[in-house]
């Protein structure tokens, strides 16, 4: 099964884009034996409309064409839920059981997710109460499909 992270916003160098190269490298190292790839990241730029719903609507429009047929959508969204790093674990592993080509995780631009995205949305999750900068929640993000992976092989990484 395939992991990818699609995110409005390009990455700019420096330690948060490295720590996302280590962890995504790890991710698809330890996902191997579990039939995971990735995740590969899929970025867009910001929508340039002049309005946010035209914006939101754009880039939703974007994100959602960059995703693979058959995906499980998971959108992060402040309003989303919060979850265990057992119970991200758990979501992987039971659409990779259920036989799910892809496991999508979709990050919005400044304004958010459009609502088309959001429709469509496996799963909705938060990455806690707070605002994360894209560079940062890019960062928790792959770092938690690397635990995950690690959490679902019995790999010390994870201790509970």
């Amino acid at each position: 099964m395939k992991l990818v992270i699609a995110a409005v916003g390009r990455q700019k160098a420096g330690p948060e884009t490295e720590l996302v190269a280590r962890y995504q490298d790890r991710a698809n190292k330890a996902g191997r034996t579990l039939g995971l790839s990735g995740p590969d990241i899929v970025e867009f730029t910001e929508s340039r409309a002049r309005s946010t719903a035209e914006r939101k609507s754009q880039e939703a429009a974007q994100l959602l064409a960059a995703l693979p047929t058959g995906a499980f959508i998971v959108a992060l969204d402040e309003h989303g839920k919060n979850l265990s790093s057992e119970k991200f674990s758990q979501i992987i592993d039971k659409e990779r059981n259920n036989g799910t080509p892809a496991v999508a995780f979709v990050i919005g631009g400044p304004d958010g997710h459009g609502q088309d995205l959001l429709d469509k949305a496996n799963l909705k999750i938060a990455l806690g109460a707070m605002t994360w900068p894209h560079q940062i929640a890019r960062m928790l993000l792959t770092e938690q499909i690397y635990r995950a992976i690690t959490i679902l092989t019995g790999h010390p990484y994870h201790r509970a």
